[in-house]
């Protein structure tokens, strides 16, 4: 049926369709966006996704629960109606055990799809993600049945001192290896070319890092992000020669066997670096403030709250960890990475 005729109507799926690739901000910056939002008191973040692969990530658990409105409730044919059944599809979510990784993720979705706010007294209270209940990359699997990590020592060591994911080290090629010299140059570059990402990289691993001498970059890493992290450990040298050995448009690694936990390294890393730069706790005062990255002033001690209630860590090397992992948020470093303190 053509549009002209009355007949015509957009199903679900359209309707939620447009309105999320509506949202598409390719390109804006969400730092700015969210001064303007203190300044003129809007709201221009809560409009807009700001990355291919978050809109990627929301449109997937959307078109979960469009499938399941058009199973369970047949007669809703529009977004707006739909909005209402939000809540009773989280609870089946929970009820079917998924994850609260997966749940938060799902709620956010739906959150963006219809603006729901953080204080809507009707927003869906998802349960809290702790750090007993993570699975990926924690304990033994069966895939690691497969993986000797005594025969792949080499590779292991190279993901512990680096913190790589996989899609990162997959595609490593000799020129990512960076020292101090070549940060700058190619700090003045991205100047010259107004490529924000590799300015806000080589500015993070310069001034976040002074006493480091050897880092890797880390391409389009998750979320398309850009980072310049140190390598750190007891195989710094050895890494920096398999680096420097492979020509700068050759892979470092040709074959990463599928078995091999790369995430799983992360935490070893970021302990490593936290340990590297943590204050001792005792030394440190409650009523020191420092500057984080979301621009707020908070204690210089950061107190775990969940799983890890009253551990006390020093917040700026927490700080720097969250910086060379990418993530820029101390929750995300604490929970998922550093451990055994």
């Amino acid at each position: 049926m053509g549009r002209g005729n009355k007949a015509y109507y957009k199903d679900l799926h359209q309707q939620a369709y447009e309105r999320l690739t509506g949202m598409l901000a390719l390109g804006d910056s969400k730092k700015s966006d969210k001064a303007y939002d203190r300044e003129h008191g809007t709201d221009l973040v809560s409009s807009k996704i700001y990355m291919s692969t978050t809109y990627e990530t929301y449109w997937k658990h959307i078109k979960y629960f469009l499938k399941w409105i058009k199973t369970e409730h047949p007669d809703c044919k529009t977004l707006k109606k739909a909005r209402k059944y939000v809540n009773e599809w989280l609870s089946v979510r929970v009820k079917e055990g998924k994850s609260a990784w997966t749940i938060q993720t799902e709620e956010a979705a739906l959150n963006k799809l219809y603006n729901i706010k953080k204080d809507d007294s009707d927003k869906f209270q998802a349960p809290q993600r702790k750090k007993e209940d993570i699975v990926r990359s924690r304990g033994a699997k069966e895939r690691d049945k497969h993986f000797s990590e005594k025969k792949n020592e080499e590779l292991v060591n190279f993901c512990r001192g680096c913190g790589f994911r996989r899609n990162v080290l997959e595609k490593l090629r000799g020129k990512d290896l960076y020292d101090r010299d070549k940060i700058e140059i190619a700090l003045q570059q991205a100047k010259v070319n107004g490529d924000r990402k590799m300015i806000v990289a080589c500015t993070d691993a310069l001034k976040t890092f002074p006493d480091k001498e050897y880092f890797i970059l880390h391409y389009n890493d998750k979320g398309g992000k850009t980072r310049i992290a140190p390598i750190v450990g007891d195989h710094v040298e050895k890494i920096v020669e398999r680096m420097k050995n492979t020509k700068p448009d050759e892979l470092v690694w040709r074959y990463v066997p599928n078995s091999c936990d790369v995430h799983g390294y992360r935490a070893p890393y970021a302990t490593e670096l936290y340990k590297q730069y943590a204050r001792p706790v005792e030394e440190l005062n409650y009523k020191n403030k420092i500057r984080c990255s979301d621009g707020t002033y908070k204690s210089e001690i950061y107190v775990c709250r969940g799983d890890e209630k009253g551990k006390r860590l020093d917040r700026v090397a927490v700080g720097m960890v969250s910086i060379a992992l990418g993530h820029n948020r101390e929750d995300t470093a604490i929970t998922n990475y550093i451990q055994n303190l």
